[in-house]
């Protein structure tokens, strides 16, 4: 009986959070080209990036969620093969993206330094 019960549940919870982050994927990246829309596309402002990037991040954890809880309705071997690889491949582009907020983070704040020191 409960475990009918979480063979219920548990996908439909794991496809609500996928769609979550489907959501913010949208959200952000429309977001993300207006704002460069409005800002006649000059990338030179690396803070609408680092929105998006964090957006990203945001979504993938929602999604890396959902995989998660798909671990307990597994029923063979190459499902969860196929899980992992999937956790793997979403838990690595988490890791990239994170770094790449970092690192553009740093140099965001590096050229807002030399801006200030210019501006003195």
């Amino acid at each position: 009986m409960l475990e009918d019960l979480i063979e219920f549940i548990v996908p439909n919870i794991a496809h609500i959070l996928e769609l979550i982050g489907v959501f913010i994927v949208a959200y952000s990246a429309i977001r993300a080209f207006t704002k460069y829309a409005m800002r006649a596309f000059e990338f030179s402002d690396e803070t609408i990036k680092i929105e998006f990037s964090q957006a990203l991040a945001m979504a993938l954890e929602f999604k890396l969620g959902a995989e998660i809880l798909k671990t307990l309705v597994i029923r063979t071997k190459e499902e969860l093969l196929i899980l992992a690889s999937i956790v793997v491949l979403r838990a690595a582009l988490t890791f990239i993206i994170h770094w790449e907020i970092e690192s553009d983070s740093k140099r965001a704040s590096h050229a807002n330094e030399a801006s200030e020191k210019v501006s003195l």
